[in-house]
């Protein structure tokens, strides 16, 4: 399987080397990307919500503007809640071969109400934004989609206002077959510290106490797809990377897009820096631009564009 993804790997990066050896100037435009994307929505609009100003219109065209750049249609799913306007944001290249089989590649661009939300989840989004650029000039196999949701925070978190939920629900009503679901959450913070990572009890036995790892989390009829993400990621070598596929009554374990996913049948994983339990800014004011960690979230980047190349066998465009 390693070869596979190697040969994956060299078709989206044009014949680089691999991606565990990007070549220094690959490394640092992907950086400065990603760090220009979540200063755009963490910094310069800061609180992203429905009920806040014009803020989560003003993200959505930013995510809007960044994927047209890169040569995709944008597809907008409009949906009310209450007297606003929501929109999940789509751009889909159909599959060769199997087109009738969908992975989905996605991530919330919405903050609770007192975070300018870099980590969550600006860092998931810019992560989004690059994987589609990477791979708006591919052939894949599958039919391939990038999603950018709105409204998976509180207050509408688990509700029928979730834009994940909105999106997989019309999915499974026009019977569509979604085989992998990825969900990009809070991927920007990093730390060394010996204590600095946290998990639900009783997980600290188990698994490291430095957060410096990406996490593939699942619920039990996932973990498939966990340990098929998992060893696609952890063949590119960029990123340690921890996994688990667990009871989704575990605290924290649905706490992101898939859960909606989960909901219709779907299978799908979070790829995550565990939010909450590692980063001291989680839900706060203090989750700034400043505090992330580029050039790791430009490694991970790095590790999931082999785990997009494998769901979806995707091949340069020629």
């Amino acid at each position: 399987m390693r070869s596979e993804f190697r040969v994956l790997t060299w078709s989206i990066l044009g014949g680089m080397s691999a991606a565990m050896n990007a070549p220094a100037a690959e490394d640092t435009a992907l950086t400065a990307t990603l760090r220009a994307d979540v200063t755009a929505l963490a910094g310069n609009i800061g609180v992203r919500a429905a009920y806040v100003g014009d803020s989560l219109t003003r993200a959505a065209r930013h995510i809007e503007s960044r994927l047209a750049g890169a040569g995709w249609a944008v597809r907008r799913q409009v949906f009310p809640v209450s007297k606003w306007e929501c929109a999940n944001l789509e751009v889909e290249v159909r599959g060769r071969t199997r087109p009738e089989e969908i992975v989905v590649i996605g991530a919330h661009y919405d903050t609770v109400p007192e975070s300018p939300g870099a980590d969550d989840n600006a860092s998931g989004v810019a992560a989004l934004l690059a994987l589609a650029g990477d791979f708006a000039r591919t052939r894949p196999e599958r039919t391939l989609r990038f999603v950018a949701f709105a409204n998976e925070e509180p207050v509408y978190f688990q509700t029928e206002f979730m834009g994940s939920l909105v999106y997989a629900r019309a999915c499974k009503r026009r019977g569509e077959r979604i085989v992998a679901m990825v969900s990009l959450e809070s991927i920007g913070y990093f730390s060394d510290v010996r204590g600095s990572q946290d998990y639900p009890f009783p997980l600290s036995f188990f698994y490291p106490s430095r957060g410096n790892f990406v996490a593939v989390v699942g619920n039990r009829e996932s973990r498939a797809l966990v340990r098929q993400v998992t060893r696609a990621f952890r063949a590119t070598k960029v990123l340690p990377c921890e996994s688990a596929a667990l009871p989704d009554v575990l605290p924290g374990i649905g706490w992101s897009d898939h859960w909606a996913f989960w909901r219709e049948g779907y299978p799908a994983v979070m790829v995550t820096g565990t939010a909450t339990y590692r980063n001291p800014h989680y839900h706060q004011p203090t989750d700034k631009p400043d505090t992330l960690d580029y050039e790791r979230l430009a490694a991970a980047v790095r590790g999931l564009r082999a785990v997009v190349a494998e769901l979806a066998g995707s091949r340069e465009n020629r």
